[in-house]
């Protein structure tokens, strides 16, 4: 699991093996190959982009193409162990819509989204003038499928007003874990394991 990108990664050490599995956003199904590889799990996944809805079903997965804006609905309650959603919150027209849909889908649900408060883009923004990009927000503003830009500190504060109880949270620079303490400032990522 090594080669993952390093969120992914932490949601595949905190999955428990034999699990059931929606992946929201999967991608090109890695998380869920590495899922079902070493942990058992049983693993569906759902893609907006063609192309990687293709390359999931090349590695043998179960993906259909969607949109987690619109598609969330349709799944059943409590039907999966865990919802994940990796970087895509960020992306999706009504973040609140979707994590209520995966909090009802999942009995827990892993959320990672890249932290818009990390100090390099608070200093481009600041002293650049101009939207950042950095190593993990490779796009201009104008070609960015980022649509909601939030913080760590921001999402803290959204689940608390949801109600919905944080089991786990990890902060990730680069490859390497960030102390919690200061994550709003120092980490690129996060990830959150949520539950209702």
């Amino acid at each position: 699991m090594s080669a993952l990108r390093p969120d992914l990664a932490v949601i595949a050490a905190n999955v428990a093996p034999g699990s059931r599995v929606l992946d929201v956003g999967c991608g090109d199904g890695a998380l869920m190959a590495a899922l079902r590889d070493s942990r058992q799990v049983d693993a569906r996944g759902l893609e907006l982009d063609a192309a990687n809805v293709a390359a999931a079903v090349a590695r043998g997965l179960s993906v259909v193409q969607g949109d987690a804006d619109a598609e969330l609905a349709n799944y059943p309650d409590q039907s999966f162990d865990y919802a994940l959603l990796s970087q895509t919150l960020q992306t999706t027209a009504r973040p609140h819509v979707v994590l209520d849909h995966l909090l009802r889908i999942g009995q827990r649900a892993f959320v990672s989204f890249p932290n818009f408060g990390h100090w390099r883009v608070r200093s481009s923004l600041m002293l650049g003038g101009r939207m950042p990009v950095t190593r993990l927000l490779p796009q201009g503003w104008h070609d960015t499928p980022n649509i909601h830009h939030l913080t760590i500190d921001d999402f803290r504060s959204f689940v608390a007003e949801r109600g919905i109880g944080v089991e786990g949270a990890w902060f990730l620079a680069g490859d390497k874990r960030a102390s919690a303490g200061f994550a709003n400032l120092f980490a690129e990522h996060a990830v959150f394991l949520l539950r209702r």
